[in-house]
């Protein structure tokens, strides 16, 4: 790593430079883009994450279609540096560790690897660090000193910022509060092998997973019964309760309920200005939020009641993942 830091501390580290490299790797696709100073896409492109002999195979693809894309926007030795947000990586060693979703034997040593094939500095992240560092740079969280961004997608996730700076911890995987335990004596089974976490509760799956065991327990009628078990979406879930089915909104009060209880128990670690929902899962809006809001309230302590907003992500989600992963290289020193 020395060798690559002093090879970039030469030519590329020109810290006047007026664009950033944003990296998004996912199971499926990796997604990057050319980011300028105000959080404009200049421009972006993807490759495939899987269908790779290697580690070193991808990323020589995803250099070539890189350089490709800094080329037609024009910007070619005006980047200022790349960051990359990456499920499991740790900002530390600079590598993903454990990532089941990626096709590489972890650890995988990406921020090494990537520094020598662009001459860049590269800094790594988590997906939700990415989006809460987006929000922080970019959205409506530029003025908010102390938030949680509340990633409620595939899985639940955590960006803690805390007087300004986005906590890390001693190994760089602070704000897992998708696997806090929120239901004691529960049957629902995590992927990190607990039951009762909250990600179980609150991510896609959660939300399904009630709807179906809501059918199960009621003869009530409800559009839900009608959907094949394999288009149980949040979203259609969503969609059958703004139409006014019951069923449909009482699992969204549920969830809301579970999460809000949640976030009275994180409120009192940092005391935040603010709780920001990301995620498929919170586009169902105030069918999720208004519940949130009461039991907030309800179970918070009382240094913290009636004080702490619930916001709402401002980044497109089509351009989230990129700008948060973005907005990681602006802070590199």
């Amino acid at each position: 790593m020395n060798n690559v830091n002093d090879k970039v501390e030469g030519a590329s580290r020109f810290w006047d430079k007026d664009y950033v490299l944003g990296i998004d790797i996912g199971g499926t696709n990796t997604e990057f883009a050319v980011v300028n100073r105000r959080g404009d896409i200049v421009k972006c492109g993807s490759i495939p994450t899987c269908g790779h002999k290697d580690f070193h195979d991808y990323a020589s693809k995803l250099k070539t279609a890189v350089d490709d894309c800094v080329a037609k926007a024009g910007v070619a030795g005006h980047v200022r540096g790349i960051g990359v947000g990456a499920p499991c990586a740790n900002q530390y060693s600079g590598c993903i560790e454990a990532a089941t979703d990626l096709p590489w034997p972890s650890p995988i040593p990406l921020a090494a690897v990537f520094e020598q094939m662009f001459s860049l500095p590269v800094a790594i992240t988590n997906d939700a660090n990415a989006a809460a560092a987006g929000e922080m740079r970019y959205g409506q969280a530029r003025e908010l000193k102390n938030f949680i961004m509340v990633t409620l997608g595939t899985g639940v996730g955590g960006g803690i910022v805390c007087d300004g700076h986005l906590l890390s911890g001693s190994q760089g995987f602070a704000g897992e509060i998708g696997h806090v335990v929120v239901k004691e004596d529960s049957d629902r089974l995590c992927g990190c092998g607990r039951y009762g976490c909250l990600e179980t509760y609150c991510s896609a799956k959660g939300v399904m997973r009630t709807a179906r065991k809501m059918l199960a327990e009621s003869d009530e009628p409800s559009a839900l019964r009608d959907v094949a078990p394999d288009e149980l979406t949040p979203k259609v879930i969503c969609e059958c309760a703004n139409k006014g089915d019951a069923l449909a909104k009482r699992v969204f009060d549920f969830t809301g309920r579970v999460l809000g209880e949640a976030c009275a128990n994180f409120a009192a670690i940092t005391d935040p200005d603010a709780f920001m929902l990301f995620g498929g899962v919170s586009k169902a809006g105030d069918l999720i939020a208004l519940p949130m809001r009461e039991a907030l309230e309800a179970n918070a302590l009382h240094l913290y009641r009636n004080r702490i907003e619930i916001l709402f992500s401002s980044l497109n989600d089509a351009e989230a993942a990129l700008l948060g992963a973005s907005a990681m290289a602006w802070d590199i020193e």
